[in-house]
């Protein structure tokens, strides 16, 4: 009989292992030494050896989940306990169950990962639920179906978290992409709407721009013109393609007036050059005569040389449109200084205040010829508190007089 520590080979050629619980037979080896027998048996207890190093190794690294690690556990720990080995089979069972509490410990960290993770998650779909509906209340119609769709993307990337609070914010967010898409399937119904109305109207503006394209009655149509632009900008676009191609005819007939228009006015601005020329020379008269008129103050000869001045101005006709505003306000400042000197005078001679003067001359004459009278009563009698108080009363009333006097005279003048 050959044994070991762990071990021993019997007569008959069986093997037997020693564990707490005492002896227990492994397998027979009928062939071989003793020895052989011994290491057959050994060398099976050196590859569950292994295998429980590998283990410890997963465990320990964390490549298991505490589920996989656990099962993993039970079954290499069935295989020792039921080993036909030799070796220290209770310590390999001790070292599995040493891993039992690590496994237990990593189930506790992911377990708290998981719901570290799962409010994170929920956390971020609340977000984007707020940020689709956000979407779907406002008027993005150009972007908003992309924005949805990368929200979606995003949806899609985060981990499942706890089914009712899933499925609630699922429901939030899916509404929101319908009632979005319900909105802008609406808001581009009506914008269909609104260009096809818009084309009818501009439609109707350029036939009736190009009717007048060709009209000579140019200030009356330039007027239309101006407002049919204002009706065309009022209506809204159309589809695109047929806004471009009536706004081509109805700037295309526009073009044709004015520039008709303008040929028109370039030659009669040519026309009118020599009556610009003849004004020009009225105009050397008529602010020599004002020159003469602030000389002299002859307001009726200016009067009558610039009646005769303002015949031949409008005998001269019309003057190219460019000189106009130049020629006329010329004119206009010969005759504001002809009517400013004849309103002055005026004020001057105004019937009603030259009464009003000559009444209060006469008024004050009669009251110091009454005074003066007084005077010399008071002077005969030998009153001469009387006497001062007349004498300092006809010097104010003389004072009067004399201020009124020159007002007469200024009426009168």
């Amino acid at each position: 009989m050959t044994s070991s520590a762990w071990g021993r080979v019997g007569e008959d050629g069986t093997v037997f292992v020693r564990t707490p619980d005492g002896e227990r037979a492994v397998g027979q080896y009928p062939v071989g030494t003793p020895e052989e027998a011994l290491k057959f048996y050994e060398d099976r207890f050196a590859s569950l050896e292994t295998e429980v190093s590998l283990l410890d190794q997963r465990v320990h690294s964390g490549v298991l989940s505490p589920e996989e690690a656990t099962e993993s556990v039970r079954t290499v720990r069935t295989q020792v306990t039921e080993a036909n080995a030799v070796g220290d089979l209770a310590g390999l069972a001790a070292r599995l169950d040493a891993l039992l509490p690590v496994i237990a410990a990593q189930r506790s960290v992911r377990k708290a990962e998981k719901a570290q993770k799962t409010a994170e998650a929920k956390e971020a779909k609340e977000a984007l639920v707020a940020e689709a509906e956000k979407i779907a209340a406002g008027n993005d119609w150009r972007h908003g179906a992309n924005k949805l769709r990368d929200i979606l993307e995003r949806w899609k990337a985060l981990p499942r978290i706890d089914r009712p609070s899933d499925d609630a914010l699922w429901k939030r967010f899916s509404g929101a992409r319908t009632t979005y898409t319900r909105r802008r399937k609406a808001h581009f119904a009506e914008q269909d709407e609104k260009r096809g109305a818009a084309r009818v109207v501009k439609e109707r503006l350029a036939t009736e721009a190009e009717s007048l394209a060709d009209s000579t009655d140019w200030g009356p149509t330039a007027g239309r013109y101006r407002d049919l632009m204002s009706e065309w900008k009022a209506a809204g676009p159309a589809p695109k393609d047929v806004d471009d191609a009536l706004w081509a005819r109805f700037r295309g007939a526009q073009d044709r007036f004015f520039g008709a228009r303008d040929a028109a006015n370039a030659a009669l601005d040519a026309e009118f050059a020599g009556n610009a020329e003849v004004k020009e020379q009225i105009l050397v008269e008529a602010e020599a005569l004002k020159t003469e008129l602030e000389r002299t103050g002859d307001l009726e000869a200016a009067k009558r040389a610039f009646r005769d001045i303002a015949d031949r101005w409008d005998a001269a006709g019309k003057v190219p449109r460019a000189r106009i505003k130049e020629l006329e306000g010329r004119m206009r400042t010969v005759e504001q200084a002809i009517r400013s000197t004849e309103d002055a005078r005026w004020k001057r001679t105004d019937p009603e205040k030259s009464a009003r003067a000559d009444d209060m001359v006469s008024k004050l004459q009669a009251a110091i010829d009454a005074l003066e009278a007084d005077l010399a009563t008071a002077q005969a009698a030998g009153e001469e508190k009387k006497v001062r108080d007349l004498e300092e009363n006809l010097a104010s009333r003389r004072m009067f007089l004399e201020a009124a006097q020159r007002a007469s005279a200024d009426f009168g003048g």
